[in-house]
């Protein structure tokens, strides 16, 4: 048994941005770097499925436990795996670029600036939300975003496994309707793909009709949380430097009048 679960026609004609490597539109995400609960869960998610492989090389634990509001000894006893890692320490990975190669057949990328380089967090949250089961790809997963991608579906057992479905829909013009070949009269269709959630049934120890442990707006939230992280992490001064932006435009707008009328007085003398 299969059922749709996170694209819907609508939704795909809906959406104006694109993904640069394969075209498919980008599922909107809008991150709250104030949501601190939020920051706290992308990083757990983080240090317990994506550290093993991403690193956060120009990131440290200090600062991040920091910024999102969890005491030092708690990040080092929860988050921080390595005994000989220390608090101040650049949040890297352990795996050799070697290794890397030989697993995956490239170096995964450093995802410190990542969100940054992909022009905003939702490259990422599609990225994360289109894995499916693909027989033909070494690591048995393929992304609508990233056509041919050697990373495996690392968040799979929270997902579940989802199958690639491609369906044929009218072309609609700018003016919203059905858009229709001159010759022939018929009516132009495009192909468009999305995801459905294949159902195995029930185990012991996954207790939901998917093959993953979340339901999928549970795993949705858990996609946001960790692209709410890396989003943060690419910029770990933006609310800092936003909040310093706001007083010093007060400054200049109060500063303006005495500055205005000083100006005015010099024009006096020298009139």
């Amino acid at each position: 048994m299969k059922r749709l679960v996170l694209l819907t026609l609508a939704t795909l004609i809906s959406h104006p941005a694109m993904s640069a490597d394969s075209g498919f539109p980008l599922y909107d995400m809008t991150p709250d770097l104030t949501d601190q609960s939020s920051l706290q869960r992308g990083a757990q998610t983080y240090m317990n499925y994506c550290l093993g492989c991403h690193s956060l090389q120009y990131q440290r634990y200090k600062r991040t436990a920091e910024d999102i509001g969890i005491p030092e000894s708690l990040m080092l006893e929860y988050l921080v795996f390595d005994p000989n890692t220390k608090i101040g320490d650049l949040i890297e990975n352990s795996i050799s670029d070697e290794n890397s190669k030989n697993w995956f057949g490239a170096v995964p990328p450093d995802l410190t600036l990542y969100s940054q380089l992909k022009g905003g967090p939702e490259y990422l949250y599609t990225y994360l939300l289109t894995f499916y089961e693909d027989a033909s790809r070494p690591l048995g997963a393929n992304n609508l975003v990233y056509e041919n991608v050697g990373m495996p579906h690392a968040l799979m057992e929270l997902q579940g496994v989802q199958q690639k479905v491609c369906k044929e829909i009218p072309k609609l013009a700018d003016n919203g309707g059905q858009m229709m070949d001159a010759l022939s009269q018929a009516y132009i269709t495009e192909q468009v793909c999305g995801m459905e959630l294949v159902e195995r049934g029930y185990s012991p120890l996954q207790l939901v009709e998917n093959s993953g442990r979340l339901s999928p707006e549970a795993y949705e939230q858990v996609v946001y949380d960790l692209t709410n992280f890396i989003y943060y992490v690419g910029d770990p001064s933006r609310l800092d430097r936003e909040r310093t932006g706001v007083f010093v435009l007060i400054f200049l707008a109060f500063f303006f009048v005495p500055a205005y009328l000083l100006a005015r007085e010099y024009k006096k003398e020298i009139h």
